[in-house]
């Protein structure tokens, strides 16, 4: 134990090293986004992830949206609980059987103006998970997808990426 221990203290770090940040990039980025929702909605966004059976690749990459390096928070955008306080639902994962329907009622829940986005290749046509017999296929099979967000998973800038494509792509009239 005390071997493993020492090692672990000493050792050389396992992880990679962060890749170089570009923070004026990203905050412009941001900015774009924020600018957009609040022309389009006249307030701030709030999203609502819904897992409809991913492997959780996806998932960590959304949730790196809301670490000190994204804060994609400091925009006013958040993430609610239910889906009726969202303006986006962002879908990941090929469509399970089991979450065909909880899907399907999350979409009902959800006010208008709503939005739904696909993230990643398993949203799209059920990525690697296809023709598998618990998976329906991709998001589209239950509702409509506005925006498909590709990548296996995506990187958090291409969410924000999308989310701008997202709220320039179309006007909402409430």
């Amino acid at each position: 134990m005390r071997k493993l221990l020492l090692k672990s203290i000493f050792g050389k770090a396992l992880t990679e090293k962060a890749p170089a940040a570009d923070e004026r990039a990203l905050a412009e980025l941001a900015e774009k986004v924020q600018t957009a929702a609040r022309q389009r909605l006249g307030r701030s966004l709030s999203i609502r992830q819904v897992d409809a059976g991913s492997c959780n690749g996806c998932e960590l990459e959304i949730h790196a949206l809301g670490n000190a390096f994204y804060d994609i928070e400091r925009f006013g955008f958040h993430f609610v609980a239910s889906p009726r306080h969202a303006d986006v639902l962002l879908v990941t994962g090929p469509l399970t059987a089991n979450m065909r329907e909880a899907l399907e009622r999350t979409y009902a829940a959800t006010p208008n103006p709503k939005w739904v986005v696909a993230v990643g290749g398993c949203a799209l046509d059920g990525g690697i998970f296809a023709g598998s017999y618990g998976v329906v296929g991709g998001v589209s099979a239950a509702i409509p997808v506005d925006l498909h967000i590709p990548g296996c998973p995506p990187e958090p800038r291409a969410l924000l990426a999308g989310l701008l494509a997202l709220m320039e792509q179309r006007s909402v009239t409430p």
